[in-house]
């Protein structure tokens, strides 16, 4: 028998499935960064190269064990990527798969394409992806795509965190009114005040950004509760996202009709639906009649339809549906 491979690789994890060629997903592994650019490790490009397809030959092998199967049952993979942004950056990843064994009929995309194929029925419309970074990507019936990558200003979660910390720090020296972040952040932290939060994020051997990721949630937390500053960061965040989500629709001819958008990745898990109404918000300036799908498809289930249809596979409901049941449990995902 033969299978698929299905891989999100983004900055903070990186999630692998196996598949059979009906849908159903036997097997899945699970690692850390995978972005070739190392966006978030600080490594210089030759070690971040290295340090990610490291990771990715680990996660592979871990994958491939927990299925029972080996490399040469692979007929087709699917790689939806965080850093596959550049037409040598995909000659480079294939090249890397063949190296590592995997050179079966791959497909390689940028991790917000992935994204639109795991949340949008027929996989296409607008993508946009926030978690510890920010994604977006555009695909048109006619089978043009296009994504923002290095076209975007940093915008994924963590901007959202250090806004917040900005707006305390302002509530704290009386140039802004008081926010309830500031009590929230301190708790959050275990921090006497806000002098203390300053040190840590800005002393040589303080926190370094890792407590950024769990900033984001109180933002959402506070905003939702009606905290001016709070729902300022918000707002300002998800009408830049919005857009860059018009712009890159705009690369692939999305300008007019229906249109589908997918919102995608750990920020829009919060419960909170402030933000997603906000980018949608500003996403309807532009098109009024998109149709907002906050997607609850891992985006690796995305990666796994990509690599299906490398495999020839008719996608059909009933494929998706089995793609989706049979996903490991959440544990998995959970960042």
């Amino acid at each position: 028998m033969t299978y698929v491979l299905g891989v999100d690789g983004g900055n903070s994890k990186t999630v692998a499935v196996i598949a059979r060629q009906d849908g159903t997903i036997i097997g899945a592994g699970r690692g850390g960064c995978t972005d070739i650019y190392g966006s978030f490790t600080g490594l210089p490009a030759e070690l971040a190269e290295s340090a990610a397809l490291t990771a990715l030959k680990d996660i592979l092998e871990a994958t491939l064990r927990s299925a029972g199967v080996s490399a040469h049952d692979i007929v087709a993979g699917g790689f939806s990527l965080a850093g596959a942004d550049w037409p040598e950056d995909y000659s480079f990843l294939h090249a890397a798969l063949r190296q590592l064994g995997y050179g079966g009929a791959n497909v390689i995309v940028n991790d917000a394409l992935g994204a639109l194929r795991a949340g949008s029925p027929d996989g296409t419309g607008i993508s946009v992806v926030c978690g510890t970074g920010a994604a977006i990507g555009a695909r048109a019936a006619d089978g043009r795509f296009w994504h923002g990558s290095h076209w975007l200003d940093a915008m994924g979660g963590h901007v959202m965190a250090r806004s917040a910390l900005k707006a305390v720090y302002r509530a704290d020296l009386g140039i802004d009114p008081p926010t309830s972040l500031t009590l929230r952040i301190m708790a959050l932290l275990d921090l006497p005040g806000v002098e203390s939060i300053v040190h840590v994020f800005s002393a040589r051997l303080g926190s370094s950004g890792r407590d950024l990721g769990r900033i984001t949630p109180i933002v959402l937390d506070e905003a939702s509760s009606g905290d001016t500053a709070a729902l300022n960061i918000v707002h300002d965040h998800a009408a830049k996202l919005g857009e860059y989500a018009l712009a890159v629709g705009r690369r692939v001819g999305l300008v007019d009709g229906a249109q589908t958008l997918v919102l995608a990745g750990g920020v829009f898990r919060h419960p909170s639906t402030v933000y997603s109404e906000a980018i949608t918000g500003r996403v309807r300036e532009g098109l009024p009649e998109v149709d907002t799908i906050v997607s609850r498809s891992e985006p690796v289930a995305g990666a796994t339809l990509l690599g299906l249809e490398a495999a020839g596979v008719p996608i059909t409901g009933e494929i998706i549906r089995r793609v989706c049941a049979t996903l490991p449990d959440g544990e998995i995902f959970v960042a």
